[in-house]
């Protein structure tokens, strides 16, 4: 995927420690000379300076997740002095370049999923998710076709009548780019109810916490997304679930899943970490033991559940392994809609 100059838009101390120790190795990143080496690798002491890049908004899937995990890491005192940021841009391949760009900085992760791989061809990024080092694979989400409180749609059924009669008539919002799961989920809903995905009108938000304000606001008919990300919205009413992806419908969602609609489609998002290229293994295996080490935790494990999240934790290879399939599930795809 591909190189960029970017700037940092936004950034947020998950937890003040070890600060002067931070704000140095932050400053030093920016320069390009941080050389990764954790002075307290191997040690098992809590990994000091661990940063976690969000490559999209704040408020969105990506930043619930990276800072859902940071905040775990630092009450379990699995880490110290943790940090998440966001560097928004291009569906995440901003973000992308800026790892792949920080080579031997073993302090760096990426919070990315399934977005981030369809960004990677629409946005024609140079820099490549098979350059960095893989860490974990941490949740799967369904998604869910979401209108805001008002809307004339009151069911699936509603809005696919609707859909069908005049595709070009209703405009889907998502918070990712072309080839993101936010965009993926509408083409092959589409595909499924017999209408031409290229017909349909995708407008694409750079995360969540974008997204939401343009469906409350009615400047789109419906949004595809993951529920957890509105779980708010959703509780008080503002936002309408029309159904979800999964095979069933969502625990605690007043909705039906697509297949119980008739549909027949069901569609599976997931998230996960990166590290620059050019660590040593030693320098991967401390930063999935610290990952490792929040997924045995309660409050982990709490946290999916609050959040709607299935468990999909797989480290290193493994994880490797399932990136190179779904980069070439994703190339196929988007090559059938054109966008590859």
């Amino acid at each position: 995927m591909r190189r960029f100059t970017s700037t940092l838009t936004r950034l947020n101390r998950v937890a003040i420690g070890a600060l002067g120790l931070a704000l140095a190795a932050s400053a030093l990143s920016a320069c390009g000379g941080v050389t990764g080496k954790s002075s307290d690798a191997g040690s098992g002491k809590p990994m000091s300076d661990l940063r976690i890049m969000v490559p999209n908004s704040a408020g969105g899937g990506y930043d619930i997740t990276a800072r859902t995990a940071a905040k775990v890491m630092e009450d379990k005192k699995i880490t110290n002095g943790t940090e998440v940021f966001n560097l928004e841009g291009a569906g995440g391949t901003v973000g992308l370049a800026r790892t792949v760009n920080e080579k031997g900085n073993a302090n760096l992760t990426m919070l990315m999923g399934l977005g981030v791989v369809g960004a990677s061809y629409t946005n024609k990024s140079k820099a490549t998710l098979a350059e960095t080092t893989p860490i974990a694979k941490l949740i799967e989400e369904y998604g869910a076709v979401m209108v805001p409180k008002d809307s004339k749609f009151k069911t699936i059924d509603d809005l696919v009548k609707a859909w069908k009669a005049d595709p070009g008539s209703l405009s889907v919002g998502g918070g990712s780019s072309p080839g993101g799961p936010d965009h993926l989920l509408p083409m092959q809903l589409a595909q499924a109810v017999g209408i031409d995905p290229k017909k349909v009108r995708f407008v694409s938000y750079d995360g969540g916490g974008d997204l939401l304000p343009a469906l409350l606001g009615d400047k789109i008919d419906f949004a595809t997304s993951g529920a957890g990300e509105f779980k708010d919205q959703i509780a008080n009413g503002d936002i309408r679930v029309l159904a979800t992806s999964g095979e069933k419908a969502a625990q605690g969602i007043d909705a039906p899943s697509l297949k119980e609609a008739g549909i027949d489609l069901v569609f599976t998002n997931w998230r996960g970490v990166v590290a620059p290229p050019g660590i040593s293994e030693e320098e991967q295996q401390r930063l999935i033991g610290v990952f490792e080490k929040m997924h045995q935790t309660q409050e982990w494990k709490d946290a999916l559940k609050a959040n709607s999240w299935a468990d999909a934790f797989e480290t290193g290879d493994d994880f490797g392994t399932f990136l190179k399939k779904q980069d070439q599930q994703v190339a196929d795809t988007l090559g059938k809609l054109g966008l590859a």
